[in-house]
């Protein structure tokens, strides 16, 4: 579905044209077109093929989806792969965005995420000045728009991650917390697989042989570069945290088996000590000593119970009770 086709001349917008104008606009001097897609068709697909002369890999990957983030060359154009993260509820939802960045246009298509890129058509267009970078400019403001979201994602994770904690010693089952746990780690994965790939081919924006669309746009990407390694510092440190938490959480539950062992421990104790007595008188040996004992009943009942009330109290002291 288009979204958007607007060209743009001397960091300025021009107007919005349909796309069969297209072609016109990209002969002109100055001029850049910026085309956004949701869901595209392939039709849809062919057709900007033909319109930007797109390399027909690039299509084919944009076609099928499902990419891991990279940044790729093909001549003197560039096909950039981002994955959006959006909170949905108590999910994360992962979309994808495919960017076609030419030196006079800029296709994006937008697959599997709700939110596009409106705020990010209006800023650009509020920096003229900016703007005249032409089609580089609009790919590091569609980049940096895409990882600024991750943020408020990582917060949410972390947040969630410090009530676990907060419910470690709680009283809260180990088991629900070791899955709440598991699940957290798994949020921060896809986060991790969003954000990682990304530094490498971020840093190619900036440092070294840098594309000839992104000429004079270094310091802005590189602050994409920036916020990328927070991003992923702060994904390790967080998936450090769960892994801590996990080790906690088996370890109250070991240590609520071995209190639940000292505990039955003690009552077979208790239970063992009369049972050993009485084991002994009734084996029914026709000689044996204290049997016409008159105190014999009262003796061993209370050498019984003697005994139970010393292991008793020592297990109590020990805390095994």
């Amino acid at each position: 579905m288009l979204i958007n086709c607007v060209v743009y001349q001397e960091g300025r917008k021009l107007a919005d044209i349909d796309f069969r104008e297209i072609h016109s606009y990209l002969a002109r001097p100055g001029c850049f077109v910026w085309v956004a897609l949701k869901e595209a068709t392939e039709a849809e697909l062919e057709q900007m093929r033909e319109e930007f002369d797109l390399h027909p890999l690039a299509v084919e990957d944009a076609r099928h989806g499902h990419q891991r983030p990279k940044i790729e060359e093909y001549g003197d154009q560039l096909f950039v792969v981002l994955h959006t993260v959006e909170v949905g509820g108590e999910e994360l939802s992962v979309g994808e965005v495919n960017i076609f960045v030419g030196r006079n246009f800029v296709l994006s298509v937008r697959s599997r995420t709700e939110r596009g890129f409106q705020e990010v058509r209006a800023r650009v267009e509020r920096e003229p000045d900016l703007l005249r970078y032409g089609a580089g400019y609009v790919l590091y403001a569609l980049m940096d728009a895409v990882v600024d979201r991750y943020f408020p994602v990582l917060d949410a994770v972390e947040m969630q991650l410090e009530k676990i904690e907060e419910r470690l010693f709680g009283g809260a089952s180990p088991r629900e917390n070791i899955e709440a746990l598991y699940y957290v780690k798994q949020q921060l994965t896809i986060l991790k697989h969003a954000g990682a790939p990304l530094l490498e081919t971020t840093g190619k924006l900036y440092g070294g042989r840098v594309p000839q669309v992104c000429a004079g746009l270094g310091e802005y990407f590189r602050d994409v570069y920036d916020h990328l390694i927070r991003i992923n510092q702060s994904i390790d440190a967080a998936r450090d945290t769960v892994n801590t938490a996990i080790q906690v959480a088996l370890a109250m539950v070991n240590q609520q088996h071995g209190e639940i062992t000292k505990r039955l421990a003690a009552y077979a104790a208790l239970v063992a000590v009369p049972t050993m007595i009485a084991g002994v008188y009734g084996m029914n040996f026709k000689h044996m000593p204290e049997l016409d004992w008159t105190l014999g009943y009262p003796v061993s009942i209370g050498l019984m119970a003697g005994i139970d009330a010393f292991l008793f109290t020592r297990f109590r002291k020990a805390g095994w009770l």
